[in-house]
């Protein structure tokens, strides 16, 4: 009997053990298998937003406009030469190996490009071994001064091609650059042309602005932006439709010098508003039946002529008041210097047309929502700085206005880059703006 259960005993450790080990092999795998999911790494990724992607068709090119357009990659900006030291030391060679030079010169010139679009390219490049895992990208012409004004000369283009050269790819390779963040992309025959916007311009700041010449209403009157401060309240539309003046909170992004693309939209009374292309913008599209503050915001860049926005007029009594107007005019510039106030409603009122404080999402409810935290942290500061300066001066009777008015610091604030990093991991990327 002891001999039998000892061998039982026996039996049952060795199984124990087995299953120990089958447990142990498989959280291995697991982990090994969610280590490769992670990062860009080759073979399989973490989709954040699966959706199915259509491929480019022959000779078609996005965004659908002219290459050199402000909305694409830009006017040239002049060739670099060798010659040109300084221009030419800021092109960055490419030696990623999961990238396949073509280099007919034997110069490693097709290796030379701007930092965006070397990184673009780079993207790509993991892109197409996820899709086609023994397939790698091919740069067939890069920079080169042979190529007179063309964006190649300029480092800022790439023809590319797979390294199968299997052209029924090649819609879908399309597809993947633009995916990858090229600013414009054309399918043409026997290869596929990217290009990237110049760095000298801040074409590729997330957040979406106004000018510095840009008017708003504060308590005091008119005044440009550029010399709008925190703590100050300007005209602003609340949820119920109602105008009211809200406290600008801080500054999303501001810079005086920077330099980027913007969209001005001229309704039928000559009111004219100008603001990034990702910039929301409130677009009156109700029945007649609805309340005239019933309006859907969208962005900037989608507006288009007979479109309807919301603008501000003098009422009865010296009051304002919300009226439609319809767009009669696009235009589209470049400007330096801009700026993103976010009060506490997250909406505001420039050149007398009613505008959204937040860009590139899709939603003006969940943008209002996401920046919750900043508009809290903003206010809690405000409130802590007052109740200070209270307890410092007991027998006063209200805060004075410096330490509720404070001068904007320039830059883009850190709470919208942390949220940006993050919306593609909380937010559909049908709700985001691609550009």
């Amino acid at each position: 009997m002891r001999n039998g259960g000892s061998g039982g005993g026996g039996v049952v450790a060795v199984a124990s053990r087995s299953r120990w080990r089958i447990t142990l092999t498989l959280m291995v795998c697991v982990m090994t298998a969610g280590i490769e999911c992670c990062g860009p790494l080759r073979g399989p990724s973490k989709v954040r937003n699966p959706r199915k992607l259509k491929p480019l068709v022959f000779q078609q090119h996005e965004p659908n406009v002219s290459e050199f357009s402000i909305t694409a990659s830009g006017p040239p900006e002049g060739r670099i030469d060798r010659n040109d030291s300084l221009r030419f030391m800021q092109l960055a060679p490419n030696y990623n190996a999961d990238i396949e030079f073509k280099d007919e010169e034997g110069t490693g010139a097709d290796r030379l490009m701007t930092q965006r679009c070397k990184e673009k390219l780079n993207t790509l490049a993991i892109s197409v071994m996820n899709l086609w895992p023994s397939v790698r990208l091919r740069v067939i012409d890069g920079w080169g001064d042979r190529f007179g004004n063309s964006l190649h000369s300029e480092g800022r283009a790439v023809d590319i091609t797979t390294s199968d050269r299997d052209k029924s790819k090649y819609g879908m390779l399309a597809r993947l650059a633009v995916e990858a963040g090229f600013d414009w992309v054309n399918y043409k025959r026997g290869y596929i042309h990217c290009s990237c916007k110049s760095e000298t311009k801040i074409n590729t700041r997330s957040m979406g602005c106004f000018t510095g010449d840009s008017i708003v209403t504060t308590t005091s009157g008119k005044k440009p932006m550029k010399d709008l401060n925190v703590g100050e309240s300007v005209l602003a539309l609340t949820d119920d439709g109602q105008l009211r003046f809200s406290k600008v909170l801080l500054f999303l992004d501001r810079s005086t010098t920077a330099r980027t693309d913007y969209v001005t939209l001229v309704t039928e009374s000559g009111k004219s508003i100008t603001a990034t292309p990702s910039h929301l913008v409130l677009r009156w599209e109700k029945p007649e039946r609805s309340q005239v503050w019933d309006a859907n915001p969208v962005l900037a860049k989608s507006i288009r002529v007979n479109d309807t926005l919301l603008t501000v007029v003098d009422g009865k009594a010296g009051r304002k008041a919300l009226r439609t107007e319809r767009v009669v005019e696009v235009r589209h510039m470049e400007r330096r210097g801009l700026y993103a106030p976010l009060t506490v409603d997250g909406t505001v009122i420039v050149d007398d047309i009613v505008a959204s404080c937040y860009a590139v999402i899709h939603s003006q409810r969940i943008a209002h929502w996401a920046f919750l935290p900043a508009r809290m942290a903003a206010a809690a500061q405000t409130s802590l700085k007052g109740f200070i300066w209270r307890l410092a001066h007991p027998l006063a009777t209200s805060v004075p206005n410096q330490l509720e008015i404070t001068a904007p610091t320039e830059g883009i604030h850190w709470y919208p880059k942390l949220l940006y990093a993050i919306s593609g991991y909380i937010i559909p990327a049908s709700m985001m703006d691609a550009h």
